[in-house]
């Protein structure tokens, strides 16, 4: 791989999917690390998927045709919305740092060393301020190290952007192997801090791509001191709940916010600004830290994981999934592939107990939830929250349709790590792009223009996007549209009302005109959408 000589967009994209791969690669060791502050095992995952979420946003920002400042505000930004976890919420932090510094260079200034000095001092000053009580032998140790070492050399004239940064990385690779020395948990587990590791392979990324010679994926030397199943078990005896959210709320609420939820429990993490807050905090008391989110402000995309490990008595699967199906084809077709059903009635929702009582009744002890529709993620989170009371390790996967919810179950893997099935189900069902045909049932407003009652609308991913007077017509038009930014496999569910052109035309005209794409049909029948679309 070629040098660079600068930290232009490319290389800042480069990074974003080096740092991706190196923690993919390192995913279940560092989660093996984790056990502080709280020995859950998920920290290398939590920061993998607050790292894809960054490389999302580049990706989009590039596209956009943002500038070298705009791809590290995108980097930076997209790791707070998408961040995982404590370590996640403080990785986003150490990026915002390289934007903020990238934000005020002159674009036609080169990212040299001591502009690399500034960007980790930034990152480390930000992620110390985020932190409600820092401590240290964890993440924090490890950024204030690296850019301590960038500021020595530097100090010594150094300006070379690659000398400083590979500078920086071996500093904090060394800081981090000196973790379980400043923190007694670690100390004790055997192990290097996990979030620190995380940073270490972040760093290494950085200075990889802009030296142009890749690194070989290691994990610090005294990552693991005793072997693993020679470990002395560190029990944790902190709040029970993890709490994150994203907020909308003025500047000027957070304070007052961080002082109720500091009362409330530990690990407070607080980032953001310009009304986008991600909060992160351990609590006994779930219910009172969201009520003093809504004191401050709105918050939305909440996550509660109950922390503590218990034994789930009785007979067990090693893992089970949970659906919700809104007709008895899907049920069965659910069924038919291990997955434990709860069946939707026409035009109700399922209830919280009923998610529940079917996560309880699967006898396992972890379940993957698959709410098959928007509004019923929240009842679904609801019910998981009062599974893990029970032990049960439970995990919401966000999908909004049923064909989103039949791509996750075709990669569900039970014989994969937890975590690692919960990743490839959530970008199955996050691939898949969902339509659907219904019948509009009173006058509004949408964004394709005004329906009345009896129009027939075509909505892609929960957006009308046509509103006709005949349903075959708009099931082709909405097909088309769909299937205009290329796909390899369409699938087609036919509910109550789908007519026989749906069933034998459609089908015929798809294997004329689109020849590559794979059609897979299935009868659901689903009450209210006739047709229900999946396009991968």
């Amino acid at each position: 791989m070629a040098a660079r000589a600068d930290l232009d967009c490319t290389t800042i994209q480069e990074w974003a999917y080096a740092a991706l791969d190196g923690l993919e690669d390192a995913r279940s060791r560092i989660d093996s690390l984790n056990v502080f502050p709280v020995p859950d095992g998920d920290t290398g995952t939590n920061v993998y998927l607050t790292m894809e979420a960054a490389c999302t946003a580049v990706d989009a920002a590039i596209a956009d045709g943002r500038s070298r400042a705009g791809a590290a505000a995108a980097l930076a930004r997209g790791a707070l919305l998408g961040a995982r976890g404590n370590s996640g919420v403080i990785l986003s932090q150490i990026l915002k740092g390289t934007g903020d510094v990238l934000g005020d260079l002159p674009e036609d200034h080169p990212v040299d060393g001591p502009a690399v000095a500034r960007l980790l001092r930034r990152g480390a000053d930000l992620a110390y301020a985020a932190v409600a009580r820092p401590v240290e032998g964890t993440i924090l140790t490890v950024a204030r190290a690296a850019a301590d070492a960038a500021q020595e050399a530097v100090d010594a004239g150094v300006t070379d952007t690659a000398q400083v940064l590979t500078r920086a990385a071996e500093n904090a690779r060394r800081a981090l192997d000196r973790t379980p020395d400043l923190l007694e948990s670690l100390r004790m587990a055997g192990v290097v801090d996990a979030g620190g590791q995380a940073l270490v392979v972040v760093l290494d990324a950085l200075a990889e791509v802009v030296e142009g010679v890749r690194r070989p994926r290691s994990i610090a030397t005294r990552a693991v001191v005793q072997p693993i199943e020679d470990r002395r078990e560190v029990d944790y005896t902190g709040p029970a709940y993890e709490v994150m959210f994203l907020l909308d709320a003025d500047e000027s609420a957070i304070p007052d916010l961080r002082s109720n939820l500091d009362v409330l429990g530990d690990s407070l993490v607080i980032v953001g600004g310009e009304r986008l807050w991600n909060v992160h905090v351990h609590v006994d008391d779930a219910g009172a830290a969201v009520e003093a989110g809504m004191a401050a402000g709105h918050p939305y995309r909440l996550r509660i994981t109950y922390l503590h490990s218990e034994e789930h008595s009785g007979e067990t699967e090693v893992r089970s999934v949970i659906a919700v199906a809104h007709g008895i084809g899907i049920a069965e077709l659910l069924r038919e592939q291990g997955v434990h059903v709860v069946v939707a009635k026409p035009g109700q929702r399922p209830s919280t107990s009923e998610i529940l009582e079917a996560i309880v009744n699967s006898h396992s002890g972890e379940a993957i939830v698959l709410p098959s529709d928007g509004d019923t993620r929240a009842v679904a989170e609801i019910a998981a929250t009062q599974a893990r009371g029970d032990g049960i390790r439970v995990s919401v996967i966000p999908t909004r349709s049923v064909v989103q919810t039949l791509a996750a179950v075709a990669v569900s893997d039970p014989d994969s790590r937890f975590d690692d099935d919960v990743v490839s189900m959530t970008r199955a069902a996050g691939a898949t792009h969902y339509g659907a045909i219904t019948t509009s049932v009173r006058e509004a407003l949408t964004s394709a223009g005004t329906c009345r009652p009896g129009d027939i609308l075509g909505l892609v991913d929960g957006d009308i996007r046509f509103i006709g007077h005949d349903s075959d017509a708009t099931a082709r038009e909405l097909i088309a549209s769909m299937l205009a930014a290329g796909a390899e496999l369409l699938t087609l569910v036919y509910g109550e009302g789908a007519s026989e052109y749906m069933r034998t035309v459609i089908p015929r005209w798809l294997a004329t005109d689109y020849p590559l794409v794979d059609v897979v049909a299935h009868e659901g029948g689903q009450s209210l959408w006739p047709l229900i679309i999946g396009v991968e």
